[in-house]
């Protein structure tokens, strides 16, 4: 008995001595905002026989770290020399090397869920990002709509006495959200971040990004012709910590930066591009062979691990064509030195904060990819991203055409598949496929200075993107709030990883995950894991598959870390206990309905929108960057363009009304003081309308009609009209159908982004009066 109560004893003074020496311990409020001390002053007749109580400043807890939070774009996990890839990434090296390597760490298999998920600390689909922004639905886990009660970790860290700022893509706004309009509370300053400086959407031109500062649009520095949009962040994200650190140098700051990187467009600079000349001549089935050899002397994969066959649906290199083989090798060149140059822009930031003397109180936590490699380049590769998401075939003499303008400003640039294949070594598939490791497992490094013992080391825990969130709090001593807001919080669904710190051997903490994207599931349990890849391919725009048809593989991954060995003919039993817990979590979780379609999806008029209903529509000069989400749709539609001008005795030219850029879009606006219309369908063939009089001085009324000839990507019959006389007309025989930009806007009075023809260059303003301009859908 005695022996028991001096136990109880002991264990009761180290409690007491962890939660004053380390914040991981130390409770803060569970309702936030913190509520407001009482005063404990004085109130007498005058301030002389009064007392004063100022409200102190909210502040971390003590000894709470500085976080710095990366995130690249579509990365397989056999991409970095960090862990055997082919490209050089000495910064994410130098992290690992004082840090932690993790190589059983898992991501959603696409963008937006992904950080949706690393974000909260909640699975996608339990906060309503089952699947990108771009082909939301209305079913309750695919709204993308953030509920108010998955508050973010930078909310609850801001509210905990924490400087907070992200940088680079976002992708977690609704698309319909996304305009100048607003709501803004779904923008990252409404969801913890005290500033924004980046882009909104999936991906962006990283030569002519949409850039979005806080809540305004703003264009990239005009003074730059080497400008590059990762330098750019990284200047931002150096420039707001050391601001923040020479005002507050007592205050912890939490850095989120997510870069463009290495989404397509895979645009680089060609010095770092030309550093991998013929470094990819082998092909990719011998560059997975030789990722695997290197897997294995790092000691990133077990010595037991296989090497997963290339599926059937992708080709041999061997059986390429000579100039097939050298496009195609060229296209791997230039994806290598985007991510080369994207961990050297990183490194910058790195030597910044070490050069502040905070490298060693700031938990970094670095995740190389929020999916798996993209296979959305299609077999052959793409130099228009546009052309894959609207079904635009290419043929290899095009696509050879644009070999040297690869990853310049000329392209939108994709590798082929099997690329992405091959450097997803040792696992099976790529990004969007969720049943199999190529599309979740990423590489994730966590460097904390003196807080990591271990420093090198390799774990092998199984965990999730989720476990992000909680692992901060616990490293910042920050207790996850019952209430934020006046709204009371789902359960957060991660698990921190901080015990794996100091104990390499622990048994995961993570026991089941779930995972899908597009009707392809999978589950794990304790070791097994079933999956079911559904018959669509990434590079695919329809449906092949049915859900009730799927074939259901198994595997044993604390045997078979590759997934190599399907054991669901061997163990029926156990394949059947696992669907039925994935449909168990499913439900959960808000899976259901489970929905594979794409080009449905991407059709703006099944969401939410400023524009539902409306028919008619007025622009005025100064008003720019519309996304498509909130610009009138004219897909697919006859529409009238009115714009009224002035044009002064000297002549006039510049935009009246534009949309998308080079890689697709159109553009009304006066040449040489001649009204005219230009299409743009997808870099492939512009259709160009012209008045052969130029515009008088005066008022003037210029109209643009065109009429559709009716179905999906169809054509039709354009015509100018100048005060109402016709003075052109023209054909335009293809449309695009899905989608007309990314990135690129909707602009009146200027272009931003890029031409949609190169016969002018940004912003092309309007050198007359524009009163104002018109459009009406019909």
């Amino acid at each position: 008995m005695l022996h028991l109560l001096w136990r109880s004893l002991i264990v009761s003074l180290a409690i007491i001595i962890l939660t004053v020496s380390s914040p991981a311990l130390a409770a803060t409020s569970k309702v936030l905002p913190i509520p407001e001390p009482e005063f404990k002053g004085k109130i007498g007749i005058t301030y002389k026989d009064s007392k004063p109580d100022f409200p102190q400043p909210i502040t971390a807890p003590a000894k709470a770290p500085n976080v710095l939070l990366v995130i690249l774009d579509d990365v397989g996990f056999g991409q970095a020399s960090t862990f055997g890839g082919p490209v050089e990434t000495p910064n994410l090296t130098r992290l690992a090397d004082t840090g932690l390597r993790y190589n059983q760490f898992h991501t959603t298999a696409l963008c937006s869920p992904t950080r949706a998920a690393l974000l909260t600390g909640r699975n996608h689909h339990s906060v309503n990002t089952g699947v990108v922004e771009e082909l939301a639905t209305g079913y309750p886990g695919y709204t993308t709509i953030l509920p108010k009660s998955a508050a973010t970790v930078a909310e609850v860290l801001r509210q905990n006495g924490y400087n907070t700022a992200a940088f680079g893509k976002w992708h977690n706004t609704p698309d319909f959200e996304t305009s100048a309009a607003g709501p803004f509370d779904r923008w990252p300053t409404g969801l913890g971040f005290e500033y924004f400086y980046g882009f909104l959407g999936g991906d962006t031109n990283q030569w002519s990004p949409a850039l979005v500062e806080n809540t305004k649009r703003v264009e990239k520095p005009a003074n730059n012709p080497d400008y590059h949009l990762t330098p750019d962040l990284v200047d931002h994200a150096i420039a707001w910590i050391r601001n923040q650190q020479s005002i507050a140098p007592d205050k912890p700051f939490f850095t989120y930066l997510a870069t463009g990187a290495t989404h397509a467009p895979h645009h680089a600079p060609k010095a770092w591009i030309d550093k991998y000349k013929g470094k990819f001549d082998q092909g990719w089935d011998k560059l997975r062979e030789e990722i695997f050899a290197r897997q294995k002397q790092l000691g990133v994969i077990p010595a037991s691990a296989q090497l997963t066959p290339r599926p059937q649906e992708l080709p041999a290199w061997d059986s390429l064509s000579a100039e097939q083989k050298k496009l195609s090798a060229h296209m791997a060149e230039v994806f290598a030195g985007f991510l080369a140059h994207t961990d050297y822009e990183i490194g910058r930031l790195i030597d910044a904060v070490d050069q502040l003397g905070e490298l060693d109180n700031t938990l970094v936590i670095y995740i190389v990819g929020d999916n798996g490699a993209s296979a959305e380049g299609g077999l052959t590769g793409t130099v228009n991203e546009l052309k894959f998401f609207n079904g635009v075939p290419e043929n290899l003499p095009q696509l050879l055409a644009s070999y040297d303008d690869l990853g310049s400003p000329k392209t939108f640039n994709h590798f082929p598949a099997a690329w992405a294949w091959g450097v997803s070594t040792p696992f099976q598939w790529t990004k969007q496929i969720a049943s199999h490791f190529g599309g979740t497992r990423n590489p994730l490094v966590i460097s904390w200075g003196e807080g990591i013992k271990d420093q090198g080391g390799i774990r092998s825990q199984f965990h999730h993107v989720i476990d992000i969130a909680p692992t901060i709090l616990e490293v910042t001593g920050i207790t996850a709030p019952k209430e934020v807001n006046g709204v009371k919080q789902q359960p957060i669904e991660g698990t921190s990883l901080v015990y794996s710190f100091d104990n390499p051997d622990a048994p995961s903490t993570r026991e089941t995950q779930y995972f899908e994207m597009l009707g392809n599931r999978a589950i794990y349990d304790r070791g097994w894991v079933a999956a079911a890849r559904h018959g669509r391919l990434p590079w695919e725009r329809t449906v092949k598959g049915d859900f009730d048809t799927d074939k259901w593989e198994l595997y044993n991954i604390a045997e078979d870390f590759s997934e190599a060995n399907n054991l669901a003919e061997e163990n029926p039993d156990k394949l059947e206990k696992l669907q039925k817990l994935f449909f168990k979590e499913a439900r959960e979780h808000q899976v259901l309905p489970l929905d594979d379609r794409v080009l449905d999806r991407f059709d703006v008029k099944i969401r939410p929108s400023l524009n539902a209903g409306r028919t008619n529509f007025t622009y005025y000069p100064g008003v720019f960057g519309i996304p498509e989400g909130s610009a009138p749709n004219l897909k697919n539609r006859s529409f009238s363009i009115t714009a009224n001008v002035e044009i002064p005795e000297t002549g006039a030219e510049g935009i009246l009304l534009t949309q998308g850029g080079r890689f697709a879009g159109w553009s009304f606006f006066l040449e040489d003081g001649k009204p005219t219309y230009i299409y743009n369908y997808a870099n492939a063939v512009r259709y160009i309308i012209q008045s052969r009089e130029k515009l008088p001085a005066g008022k003037s009324t210029l109209r643009f009609d065109f009429d559709y000839d009716g179905g999906i990507g169809a054509g039709g019959t354009g015509k100018l009209f100048i005060n109402q006389q016709q003075v052109a007309e023209g054909r335009i025989e293809k449309t695009i159908a899905f989608r007309l930009a990314l990135d690129e806007t909707f602009d009146v009075a200027r272009d931003t982004g890029t031409p949609v023809v190169d016969t002018y260059q940004v912003p092309f303003a309007f050198t007359g009066n524009l009163q104002q301009v018109s459009l009406e859908l019909k």
